[in-house]
C-alpha cells in the first residue's frame, strides 16, 4: 500500500498496522522515544518517507510534535474510530488504518497562513453549539484528526489545505 515507513507508539499499534497493510513500521516505545530512534526515523525519511500514526491522546500528540520538529517532511495520519470505548491505533480496524494512511498530510512549516479563526466561525466550525461535531466531520474529510478549533486552524495551515478542499469539507460536514 505504501512505500513509506509508518511510525507508531507501541508493539500493539505495529501489529494493527501490519494487519491493515504490508508496511514497515518503526516503534517509538511511547514517550520513551530516544535519539537513536529519531536518527533511524531521519534516515528512513531521507530514503523512502515517513508517516506518523500515533494515538489521538496527549502522549500521541506529544510524540508527533517531537518527531515533526526533529524530522522535517514527515506526513501525518490520524485515526477516526467509530467505537467510543477504547481509542488508539491498536483498536482501529484495518479499514480505519488504511483510510488514515491514504489521507496522510505533509506538514509544511513555510506555508503562509491561508486560514484564520474567522474562516472557522463563518463555516460553523467554531463558536456554535454543533461546532465540535462539524469540526470532527470536516477533520475526517480532510484527514486532520479530532481537535479543538485552535488546533484545527493550525493543522489547516500547517498541512497546506487548499481553499477548495476546505469548502468541500465544510459542505460534507453539513450532512
Amino acid at each position: 500500500m505504501t512505500q513509506e515507513i509508518i511510525v507508531v507508539e507501541g508493539k500493539d499499534d505495529a501489529g494493527a498496522v501490519k494487519r491493515a497493510c504490508p508496511a514497515e513500521v518503526i516503534i517509538t516505545s511511547g514517550l520513551g522515544l530516544t535519539e537513536k530512534t529519531l536518527e533511524r526515523i531521519r534516515t528512513v525519511q531521507r530514503r523512502c518517507g515517513v508517516i506518523i500514526l500515533t494515538d489521538p491522546d496527549y502522549p500521541g500528540e506529544k510524540i508527533r510534535r517531537i518527531i515533526d520538529e526533529a524530522v522535517p517532511g514527515c506526513r501525518h495520519a490520524y485515526i477516526y474510530q467509530q467505537n467510543k470505548g477504547k481509542i488508539g491505533v491498536e483498536y482501529a480496524s484495518p479499514e480505519e488504518i488504511r483510510a488514515a494512511l491514504a489521507a496522510a498530510h505533509l506538514s509544511v512549516k513555510t506555508a503562509p497562513d491561508r486560514f484564520t479563526m474567522e474562516d472557522l466561525y463563518a463555516g460553523g466550525l467554531a463558536g456554535s453549539d454543533n461546532s465540535g461535531q462539524r469540526r470532527r466531520l470536516a477533520g475526517k474529510i480532510l484527514g486532520l484528526g479530532e481537535t479543538n478549533a485552535k488546533q484545527f486552524l493550525k493543522r489547516l495551515n500547517a498541512y497546506n489545505i487548499s481553499r477548495e478542499e476546505f469548502e468541500q469539507a465544510l459542505a460534507g460536514s453539513e450532512e
